[in-house]
């Protein structure tokens, strides 16, 4: 009856109204080495360092000294709002004056791998899990070639370029320029996606095992899936998907997902309605909801996603000058997943559940305590605060 709950349609939480301009692999091998960072530390003036500004229900972290900021020398960053709203500055200076940082590979399940300069290095072997040869738009069905395919080929690129883009001194900069990124494809050349190809590739990210299919050699701690279902009716989580991500998190993989942008409450949608997920909604340079994000109990926090007059600018080959300034909950999530990974990178023992707790309450309260003036339209815990989940994650544990 409902043909639409065969495909998963409007891939991108960051089309449709949310984004006007929209219509709606290369393998290498890891490195030991990591790469230089290109910026400018600013100390920290004379005194005391202030503490985060954190809400009442969670306990202050132990103070960490650090560096004041970190201000990358990319070209496009001083146009990068996003990273300032949530004190990436502030978090990168902390994090750089760690005297061991580990690559973390984060699996970034879209549209697909595409050749960006920001990456160079650090893109380890993905794979294509669409089945559909004729919406395959390469011609093949699932196969080790995750290469992007068609007019959302970006999508995926701006998603993996926001995580993990390098601090070079070219275009944008990223949240963890040490990050390695998996692409698994999952979405066809008209962007949808079929249910079983995401629950597949939900597995094979993770490290778990997939029938026909070698074993992914890079398994990831975490999960980025900037897609959404708009089933009809709107009935909650998918029980397929929710059994994909019951067995990634019992494995010990965090799922960041976005909530989707179409105004309405994300507990009807999958995955963002689904348990044990990072729900995200988008904010605006204000700090609050754009009409088009999604809201509600399902949303765990927010983060920038920009609205149609003040995208989230990033690099992208096939863009304008090599960039482009999309805005939904698409974008939003990355956000997340990076900080995630950044705090994986200097605490790799830290758990799915204690990852979600730091990030979900070391945060950056709304202002007038909500991001609406809609009491229903909520959006989580507050805003992503990169610098208080850091150093949350760094503190020492209390004395016994």
């Amino acid at each position: 009856m409902f043909k639409r709950a065969l495909l998963f349609t409007a891939l991108v939480a960051g089309a449709g109204a949310a984004q006007s301009t929209l219509p709606t692999l290369q393998p290498v091998t890891p490195s030991s080495s990591l790469p230089s960072l290109q910026g400018t530390f600013t100390p920290l003036p004379a005194g005391p360092v202030a503490p985060p500004t954190l809400p009442a229900s969670a306990p202050l972290p132990a103070p960490v000294p650090a560096p004041a900021t970190f201000l990358p020398r990319d070209p496009l960053y001083p146009r990068q709002w996003n990273l300032a709203a949530i004190r990436m500055p502030q978090a990168w200076a902390l994090w750089q004056a760690q005297k061991t940082i580990a690559p973390v590979t984060v699996a970034v399940l879209d549209t697909g791998y595409v050749a960006s300069p920001e990456l160079a290095g650090r893109v380890v072997n993905g794979y294509d899990f669409v089945s559909d040869a004729a919406r395959s738009g390469d011609g093949g069905r699932r196969d080790r070639d995750a290469g992007a395919v068609g007019q959302f080929a970006y999508h995926g690129e701006i998603v993996a370029n926001l995580i993990a883009a390098a601090h070079d001194g070219r275009g944008m900069a990223g949240i963890n320029p040490r990050a390695r990124i998996v692409h698994v494809r999952v979405a066809d050349v008209n962007g949808q996606i079929a249910p079983q190809d995401l629950v597949d590739g939900l597995r094979w990210a993770a490290g778990l095992s997939v029938p026909g299919v070698p074993n992914n050699p890079n398994p990831a701690r975490v999960l980025n899936l900037s897609l959404f279902a708009d089933f009809i009716p709107l009935t909650g989580c998918d029980a397929r998907i929710q059994k994909a991500v019951d067995d990634v998190t019992a494995k010990g993989a965090l799922v960041v997902v976005g909530a989707g942008n179409d105004g309405r409450d994300a507990s009807g949608y999958s995955p963002a309605g689904c348990r044990n997920v990072l729900t995200v909604t988008s904010v605006d340079e204000r700090g609050l909801r754009p009409g088009y994000a999604n809201w509600g109990r399902a949303v765990s926090l927010g983060a920038p996603g920009g609205d149609p007059a003040h995208g989230v600018v990033a690099s992208s080959v096939s863009g304008s000058g090599g960039e482009r300034d999309p805005n939904g909950t698409s974008f939003a999530a990355p956000h997340a997943a990076g900080v995630a990974s950044l705090l994986l990178s200097v605490r790799p023992e830290l758990s799915r559940a204690t990852l979600t707790t730091l990030l979900t309450r070391q945060v950056t309260p709304f202002a007038s305590g909500r991001c609406d003036t809609d009491p229903r339209h909520t959006c989580g815990a507050g805003l992503l605060n990169a610098e208080a989940a850091l150093q949350a994650a760094l503190a020492p544990a209390p004395a016994r």
